[in-house]
């Protein structure tokens, strides 16, 4: 009985109502599909698609082979059960990954399709685990881990958590669970399973690499990489909760030039609408926004918006998008979405008739008026009550698809902005999916809280961004919830922030501060969105200013060599923030080191991470020297320092002394 056979350039195996699908897909790189009674669908959530290669197809009675390159894998058929079981091994004939099996006894199924009496499946996917593997990657979760080995991660978005389903293991490959369903992952000692809540097939990308950079780059190829950054993303970035009026922003930003302190972007943030989802200034408080925008690039200054996706009851445009079905609908209860500023209901963005909708409604209030950055808030997209499985898009149900639904949001600007003639576009969004990166999407963790342990995660969380292909990430400096500037240990915090965030893809101080007074009127007396407490670097004394400011000056004299990271990322898909192993993988030490990093291939960045410390020890990789960026010292590498660093410096080294000519500006 023959169950596999060769279709093309690829191999299949069919039995029992399921057909399983190994394909290439980019170099060195395979493409797996499964479906249970039904033809493979062949979706394009976030691959790409890709040209022929040449390849080896051996078919046999019980095994079969498929050759890409430096990958094989391996289709066994158990002779007894006729079951079909997936191995994957490297050039070497190394073992990268290989599915379960069925336990003998225990009669497992490796990929399990539990179905929905008269829909689709459950869907749990399992494969061996190398209980000494170790594993990065798969977006931003708010934890200080860095190897995820034993890690069970939920397949979801929420408010500072995206799920982007990519890893990178130290064995030498990457996988990509290509499936936008809610669902988990468990990177266990003893097994590894990926499972879907609902689901019409299995699909997944593997590659094979000799070293992280190799898999990143094939990763890249196959979902895309980002723009290239405008000039305006490599400086500093100005923004609080919030510039409530039009008057408030412009006295910031001409407070900024007075002092001579560069400001690339200044953010008009939420709630400068009449209604949630007008998409428009409100004219009471921003009376002449073409005025605003063009004394902002009067300065060298841009404008960046708020825009939420959300469409208040009372908007201008809801029943309208009501009308044309462009809205999230739930599946049972009210239908509304989310209750914070006004009940309200979030736009459909895997409709591309919503999508239109509203870049239509941006281009003609926003965009013609020079406005060409966008703050794409809410983007997960934030429920009040995060049940995944009452809400229905134009693209299927939530819990199918719904994971998809910040790459859609950011496409909807992307598309429109490329339509209208950008050619260099980056927007802020608070979440990510695979593929988010090629419509200009540059990450911020969320809004997460103003102490030391919440910083600590974030560097984890940006390092595993950069290796899930989101090379563009960055913070709110100093943490969004709370901090009250006038308090010295808010202060502390917030000038190490800073520091780190000098050395982050983006750098933009944010955050909702405390203050005595957050009420904001109307001229008839009713109350608006509130605000909060000062942001700008001279909000925390004079010193620290003064310290502030020096770091946007260094982000000044690094913008040559940050524009060279950001061609890297457009053109190779490379992380900007790097693991000490992308860059040094032979060394052991730098798999686990998860309190410094590179930034690019040349700066070695160790932020002090904890509170009244004014030292700290980094290692220094071997076979090279390491030169201190802030007093020029000199060390050999393969060696572990203790390096003083008080408030006003953060441990910089340059591999081998490859910037002098940053080193002298300084």
């Amino acid at each position: 009985m023959e169950t596999m056979r060769q279709e093309k350039q690829a191999l299949i195996y069919e039995y029992n109502g399921e057909t399983l699908r190994v394909e290439p897909w980019g170099k060195n790189s395979f493409r797996v599909r499964s479906t249970m009674m039904q033809e493979i669908v062949d979706t394009d959530y976030a691959l790409l698609p890709q040209e022929e290669i040449s390849l080896d197809i051996t078919i046999g009675e019980y095994e079969s082979k498929i050759r890409n390159g430096k990958i094989t894998a391996i289709m066994k058929v158990n002779s007894w059960n006729h079951k079909c079981r997936l191995f994957f091994y490297n050039q070497k004939g190394e073992l990268l990954l290989a599915e379960q099996g069925d336990g003998g006894a225990l009669n497992l199924n490796s990929r399990n399709f539990k179905p929905y009496l008269g829909g689709d499946f459950e869907l749990t996917v399992s494969f061996e685990s190398n209980p000494n593997e170790k594993l990065y990657g798969m977006g931003q979760y708010q934890q200080d881990i860095l190897n995820l080995k034993g890690c069970n991660l939920e397949l979801a978005h929420r408010n500072s958590q995206a799920s982007i389903p990519f890893v990178l293991s130290n064995l030498g490959y990457g996988f990509m669970w290509h499936n936008p369903a809610i669902g988990k992952v468990f990177f266990g000692k003893n097994i590894t399973q990926w499972h879907a809540s609902s689901t019409k097939q299995m699909d997944y990308w593997i590659t094979a690499g000799d070293t992280p950079d190799e898999i990143e780059q094939a990763y890249a190829k196959v979902t895309g990489t980002v723009p290239m950054m405008p000039e305006y993303g490599l400086g500093f970035w100005q923004c609080k909760l919030r510039y409530w009026n039009q008057e408030q922003l412009l006295e910031v930003a001409r407070e900024y030039h007075h002092k001579n302190i560069p400001l690339d972007v200044i953010v008009c943030d939420f709630f400068h609408w009449p209604h949630m989802g007008d998409f428009r200034f409100d004219e009471e408080f921003f009376p002449d926004p073409d005025a605003m925008v063009k004394e902002l690039e009067e300065m060298g200054i841009k404008l960046m918006v708020s825009i939420w996706p959300q469409i208040a009851l009372d908007s201008e445009n809801f029943q309208e998008m009501k009308q044309k079905g462009l809205l999230v609908k739930t599946e049972r209860g009210v239908e509304i979405n989310m209750r914070f500023g006004g009940e309200s209901v979030f736009y459909d963005a895997t409709n591309p008739k919503a999508r239109e909708y509203v870049w239509n409604k941006v281009r003609k209030n926003y965009y013609d008026k020079g406005i060409e950055i966008f703050w794409l808030d809410e983007a997960e997209p934030e429920y009040t009550v995060y049940d995944f499985d009452n809400y229905r898009y134009y693209q299927g149900p939530n819990l199918q698809i719904g994971n998809i639904y910040p790459q859609a949001y950011a496409r909807t600007f992307y598309e429109g902005q490329k339509e209208a003639g950008q050619e260099r576009i980056v927007n802020l969004l608070r979440c990510a999916w695979l593929g988010s990166q090629r419509y200009g999407a540059l990450v911020w963790s969320g809004d997460i809280h103003s102490n030391w342990e919440t910083f600590r995660r974030q560097l984890c969380a940006g390092l595993h961004m950069g290796i899930a292909g989101i090379p563009w990430w960055t913070t709110d400096i100093g943490g969004f919830f709370g901090g009250d500037p006038d308090k010295e240990e808010f202060r502390q915090l917030l000038v190490r922030w800073f520091q780190w965030g000098t050395f982050c893809p983006v750098m933009r101080l944010h955050g909702d501060r405390e203050c005595s007074d957050r009420h904001v009127y109307r001229k008839d007396g009713r109350e608006v969105m509130f605000t909060g407490g000062n942001n700008e670097i001279w909000s925390f004394g004079e010193e620290n200013e003064a310290i502030l400011k020096k770091y946007i000056l260094l982000r000044e004299a690094m913008r040559p060599y940050t524009r060279k990271l950001m061609k890297e990322a457009h053109e190779f898909g490379r992380p900007i923030m790097r693991p000490m192993f992308y860059e040094f993988p032979e060394q052991e030490i730098c798999w686990d080191l998860k309190e410094q990093y590179m930034y690019g291939d040349s700066m070695l960045v160790a932020p002090i991470l904890y509170e009244d410390t004014e030292e700290r020890s980094v290692y220094l990789p071997q076979g090279h020297t390491w030169t201190l960026l802030h007093n020029g010292q000199v060390y050999e590498g393969n060696q572990t320092i203790t390096v003083s660093a008080p408030i006003d410096i953060i441990p910089v080294f340059i591999k081998d002394n490859n910037l002098k000519e940053l080193i002298g500006m300084i």
